[in-house]
Order: structure tokens, then C-alpha cells, then sequence
């Protein structure tokens, strides 16, 4: 599971930082998901070695713009390129289908591929066979949500030096008992594929927290994550700015990585105000003095999320 910053900046654009998007590379090759899509993305992407063909999920947090107004565009775009008829499904709050809608037909805009819009509300918003996805309310100005992908458990590792040692021929034999069966061999032996396997690997969790105040649902949601991703628009010389936007300072955005017990928080979102000089540094110094293990992202910073071993 690998991340890619697209955008770091809270509002509107800087010179260094775009506004709000993030996206995940699964483990499966060409499979691409976006969480906000603000002004630029499709810009970002295409400074990137990332590809809008392999794009099959955009979660929006909110319908605030500096999440939400390069979603347009980057449909509309990606009907242009090779490769890009695939269906998107697109999951947000309310109003978000409506916007959409009317912003490719108002435009003229016919992608010719199928685009899906979902409603999100609280609780499992998607499922397949290696993953999870979990929504649940922040504190936001407007109805605003987290999310949480969370990546199911593995088969454990097959033992081929073992194998080996018992004189298993290499082959398909090896793939049989990787997935558990029982086989006779040529010379009598009865091999269960079971002792060969070790135990089932811990699936990945990464918690992407949209605009929001600090608030215990968000602490819910990130449990146990091997990485959140989470705003920071403030330090805490700008408090009152924070609570009257309903935005996190760096030290919120620790409290809710030390609360949920994470192994990452990654910080972004930030204003623009802290551009110049040593002042992300004192957002990434408040942070770090309540949860050491914090990172802040800048724009095309790429994160691989690391696989958990079997206890």
C-alpha cells in the first residue's frame, strides 16, 4: 500500500502546495483510489508516475472546495486517456451526485465510462475480498467524514525451504499446499499443507481524517492504524482560528494518534501562514511532543505503509 501526497495545503493553493488529495496504491498493480479532489489533482497526477486509467475510487471527505472542485475536470479528463473506460464509483455526503452531475452536464462534458456515486453514511461503505471501507463523522463546519481502509488478514508465508527438505518436487504441489490441501506423494507420503503455512499475516489499516476538529470518533475510527493521515491546519498560537473553523492543530491531530494508538500520523492540511521560515517546524514540534512517530507531508511525498509480521 503505497500513499502519494497530491496536495498538503488547507484553503487554497500556495506555490509549493496544492490543495487537498491523497492517493492510495493498492497492493494489486494498476489499482488506484483517491480521497479529496481538490483544484489541480489531475495537474498533480500527471507530475506524478501515477495514472487516472487506473483509477477506480474517489472518497470525499466533505463538499467544501478545496476538496472537492478538481473532481470535474479530472472525470472529464480521464475519458481523454488510454485506457480510461473504466468504471468510478465516487462515495461522499450529500449533494455530492447533484454537483457532479451538473457540472459535467452543464459543461457538456460525456465521459464515456460509467461513473457511480454513493451516499456515505456511518459505518462499512465498502467491501471486497482484501479490503474494508469504513466511514465515520468528523467535527467539521458541514457534514464531513473519515475514512478507514482497512486491508483484511493474509495467508501465511509457505515454508519452501521445508518443503524442499522433505523432497516436495517444486511445482504446482507447492501452490496446493500453500492453500492448505492434504497430498499423497508418488512415494506414499501423506503431506498436510497446513504445517507448511505459517501463521495468517495482519492485513494493513490507514485512516484518512478529512477537515475536523478533535473529536473521539475520529480516535474510534484510527484504532490500532499502521498509519493516519491526518489535518493539522494550525499550531496552537492559532487556537481560536482552529476552533472557530472547526479545524485540528498539530497537537489535536497527535492527541488523536496517541488516543488511538497508531504507528504513523502523517500531518497535512496546513495554512498558508506557515509557508515561510521554521513554521511547519513548530507544527511538527507540537506534534511530536505528544506522539514522536509524526511525520508532515509535502506535496508528492510518497509513504509506503509497511506489512506487520505474525506475532
Amino acid at each position: 500500500m503505497r500513499i502519494t501526497f497530491l496536495g498538503t495545503s488547507s484553503g487554497a493553493p500556495t506555490r509549493n502546495r496544492n490543495v487537498s488529495s491523497v492517493a492510495l496504491q493498492l497492493p494489486e498493480q494498476g489499482v488506484l483510489w483517491l480521497f479529496d479532489c481538490g483544484e489541480g489533482t489531475q495537474h498533480q497526477i500527471l507530475r506524478s508516475p501515477l495514472r487516472l486509467s487506473h483509477l477506480e475510487r474517489i472518497f470525499i471527505t466533505h463538499l467544501h472546495g478545496d476538496h472537492l472542485f478538481g473532481l470535474p475536470g479530472l472525470l472529464a479528463s480521464r475519458a481523454m486517456q488510454n485506457g480510461g473506460t473504466t468504471p468510478v464509483t465516487l462515495y461522499g455526503p450529500v449533494g455530492l451526485e447533484e454537483y457532479v452531475r451538473l457540472s459535467l452536464d452543464i459543461s457538456r462534458s460525456r465521459p464515456n465510462y460509467p461513473i457511480a456515486v454513493q451516499t456515505v453514511r456511518p459505518g462499512l461503505i465498502y467491501e471486497d475480498k482484501r479490503f474494508e471501507v469504513w466511514a465515520a463523522p468528523m467535527r467539521h463546519r458541514i457534514e464531513c467524514y473519515g475514512y478507514a481502509v482497512i486491508e483484511k488478514p493474509l495467508p501465511g508465508r509457505f515454508d519452501v525451504e521445508r518443503a524442499r527438505a522433505l523432497g516436495i518436487p517444486e511445482g504446482p504441489l507447492y501452490g496446493r499446499l500453500k492453500a492448505g490441501e492434504v497430498i499423497r506423494l508418488e512415494d506414499g507420503r501423506i503431506i498436510d499443507g497446513k504445517t507448511l503455512v505459517g501463521p495468517p499475516r495482519p492485513g494493513r489499516k490507514v485512516v484518512y481524517c478529512g477537515d475536523t476538529i478533535y473529536t473521539p470518533k475520529a480516535v474510534e475510527l484510527a484504532k490500532g492504524a499502521d498509519l493516519l493521515i491526518h489535518e493539522a491546519t494550525y499550531t496552537n498560537e492559532e487556537l481560536e482560528h482552529a476552533k472557530r473553523g472547526m479545524h485540528s492543530t498539530a497537537e489535536m491531530a497527535a492527541r488523536t494518534a496517541a488516543e488511538a494508538e497508531v504507528r504513523c500520523l502523517i500531518l497535512t492540511h496546513f495554512s498558508a501562514r506557515y509557508e515561510t521560515g521554521d513554521k511547519m517546524n513548530t507544527l511538527l514540534q507540537e506534534a511530536q511532543a505528544v506522539f514522536p512517530n509524526t511525520l508532515v507531508a509535502y506535496d508528492f511525498m510518497v509513504y509506503e505503509v509497511p506489512r506487520r509480521e505474525p506475532q
